[in-house]
């Protein structure tokens, strides 16, 4: 594996822990509301919430491949 591929998995890999980690801090956010309130937990906006964390979980299974389209585009 060169450097150009290795730094474009590095990348992806950066951008789905990123992903995983944003949709983390949203998602406490209406949880925390629902235990300091003592109010029921809404489902919708937590399953929306938690979307981006699913299309990072996608991109770390699938990094390998993402990376060398990567490498590929940006070799064009």
């Amino acid at each position: 594996m060169d450097a150009p591929e290795r730094g474009a998995l590095m990348l992806v890999r950066f951008v789905a822990i990123a992903l995983i980690g944003v949709s983390l801090t949203l998602l406490a956010e209406p949880l925390t509301y629902a235990a300091k309130n003592n109010a029921p937990v809404e489902i919708l906006p937590c399953v929306l919430r938690s979307l981006p964390a699913l299309a990072g979980l996608v991109m770390l299974i699938r990094a390998r491949a993402l990376a060398a389209w990567l490498d590929d585009l940006l070799d064009n």
